[in-house]
């Protein structure tokens, strides 16, 4: 049976090769070689002072919110909208995730609802750039501004994402990356922090080094640190796949216009925006049904059982985080619910051809009508 999967790397020989060459050669002396490299790769890639390799997003999250003091009492503003672990970060350190709704052009967290949450015991709001789209951040930045509150973009899932010439995750305080096997670039497992905030250099480098400040004598620790360290085995695949960034951002965006081709009869739905002054790197095409399809998460997971039986391996939008059973209910972000329910991810592989994503939509048209 045919079968296309959602998401997989590309993978080159100049991948195998630094990757090879690590294994081989970085030890000893050079047992920081391609973990330095990468760290000024991205610098470079994305326009940024300061960068941390992580071994994962949710460490990266972890770390820059235990760097501003969030615990016990405080609140972290967060989109209802996104994967779960926008928000595990912020139980981890006792504190409350405070969800609020998205909007229904970007997918992404409403300003105005991010104005209305905060309060005395916001101590940050997370901006989660949902699937490659785009939030608003110039009014995210001007909220967080003047109510005195950091702001954190999660761009795990957007990176090549621009936002008026500027990478997303460069733009706010702070901003996370994933680098899971599924992502736009990857290392296979790992993540990355970049930020602006040279006030903070220090207290995120000394909780990277599980709490060694820095000129310390050997083993001597001063606070509690974590350790989310990047292998220099993962930044050798990760310098490689940086170095390839602009072709691996082209490739998923020629993708996602060969979507909106295969889509253009269909009525009554949406996919990824690309709003202007913004550039989309599609990391996730999407199609939202419309009313006139009167989707229910029921009747959508139908859809996606369907197209999964036929090979194509569909995924659900996002469920809302409060749905889930350690949070309590936000029946009041109705968009979130409404684009959980109409909402499915469609496979975006380096390797799909346009004959395949013509395969998808087909599959995806007999499933809808029965």
């Amino acid at each position: 049976m045919r079968r296309i999967l959602n998401a997989k790397p590309s993978i080159t020989q100049r991948e195998v090769d630094y990757v090879t060459d690590a294994a081989a050669h970085g030890w000893g002396l050079d047992c920081y070689g391609y973990l330095n490299r990468f760290i000024g790769e991205a610098k470079q890639y994305f326009d940024s002072e300061l960068a941390w390799p992580t071994s994962s997003c949710h460490g990266a999250l972890h770390m820059v919110l235990m760097a501003l003091g969030v615990g016990p009492g405080d609140e972290v503003i967060v989109p209802d909208a996104t994967w779960t672990g926008s928000v595990f970060p912020i139980s981890w350190l006792g504190a409350t995730p405070v969800f609020v709704d998205v909007k229904p052009d970007t997918w992404c967290v409403d300003p105005r609802q991010v104005g209305k949450a905060i309060t005395a015991k916001t101590k940050a709001v997370i901006a989660v750039h949902l699937y490659g789209n785009l939030c608003e951040m110039d009014e995210l930045v001007a909220v967080c501004n003047e109510r005195g509150v950091t702001l954190i973009e999660d761009a795990a899932e957007a990176i090549g994402s621009e936002y008026k010439g500027r990478k997303a995750g460069s733009i706010a305080d702070f901003g996370v990356f994933s680098f899971h096997g599924t992502k736009t670039l990857t290392t296979g497992e790992g993540g990355l922090i970049l930020s602006h905030r040279t006030d903070l250099a220090s207290k995120v480098t000394a909780i990277d080094s599980q709490g060694r400040h820095q000129g310390a004598k050997t083993f001597w620790v001063d606070e509690i640190g974590l350790k989310y360290k990047m292998s220099n085995l993962q930044a050798a695949l990760g310098l490689a796949q940086l170095e390839r960034a602009e072709e691996l951002v082209q490739r998923k965006r020629e993708t996602f216009h060969q979507y909106q081709a295969a889509f253009a009869d269909w009525s009554d739905i949406t996919l990824n925006p690309e709003p202007a002054g913004t550039l989309n790197s599609y990391w996730m095409p999407t199609v939202v049904f419309g009313p006139s399809y009167q989707p229910t998460v029921d009747q959508r997971n139908t859809w996606i059982d369907a197209c999964v039986a036929a090979g194509v391996e569909a995924r659900p939008f996002f469920y809302p985080v409060s749905d889930m059973p350690m949070y309590t209910d936000m029946p009041q972000n109705t968009v979130s619910r409404e684009l959980s329910a109409s909402g499915i991810n469609l496979p975006s592989s380096y390797e799909l051809t346009p004959d395949d994503v013509g395969y998808v939509v087909s599959t995806l048209r007999q499933a809808v009508r029965g």
